[in-house]
Parts: structure tokens; sequence; C-alpha cells
């Protein structure tokens, strides 16, 4: 992914709404999995790290950006950024810049 690609998927982020959080119990499969499916149906989503969530932002984005097979677009403090292009191409929402 380009510089300028992240950085339109960052300003597409910006006036999202996180759909998912993430709280003490981490990194569970069944939220690796939620994530997928909605990454899938959205393209880019954003997920909030909760305050009783005890792992670190940037490696816990890592890890489930590499378990849903996505692009890490950015972690601001307590929020991640994920993107990842429907599988079908009909299905796309959203179309990067060259």
């Amino acid at each position: 992914m380009t510089s300028k690609q992240r950085s339109y998927l960052k300003g597409l982020a910006m006036n999202m709404e996180p759909i998912f959080q993430i709280g003490k119990s981490g990194l569970t499969p069944e939220i690796t999995e939620a994530v997928s499916q909605a990454l899938e149906a959205r393209e880019l989503i954003k997920i909030t790290l909760l305050k009783n969530c005890l792992d670190d932002g940037e490696p816990l984005a890592e890890t489930l950006a590499q378990r849903t097979r996505s692009q890490l677009v950015q972690v601001i403090g307590r929020k991640i950024v994920l993107y990842r292009p429907a599988k079908d191409v009909a299905k796309r929402k959203i179309e990067l810049p060259r």
C-alpha cells in the first residue's frame, strides 16, 4: 500500500465511529472472526481498545491485521484502523487512488 493510499484511507476513517471494542479479554478468536466478517462487509473499520485492555495497541493491531489478512492503516492512541478490499470485485466500495 502506498503512502497516498494510506493517507486516503486515514481521511475516510476520520469520520467513522468504531464498530468494535476490545477489552480485558484481549484478542479472542471470536473477536478476530467478527472483525474479519466486518472487513468483508465494510472494507474499512475502526476499533477501540478499552482502558481495561492490557495489550499494547501497536502489537495487538499488527497481530489482528495478520490474522484477518488485512492492512493496518493506522494506530492512534487506543484506536486501530484496518482495511481489506472485498474478495468480490463487484462488491468493493472503496476505490483506492493509484
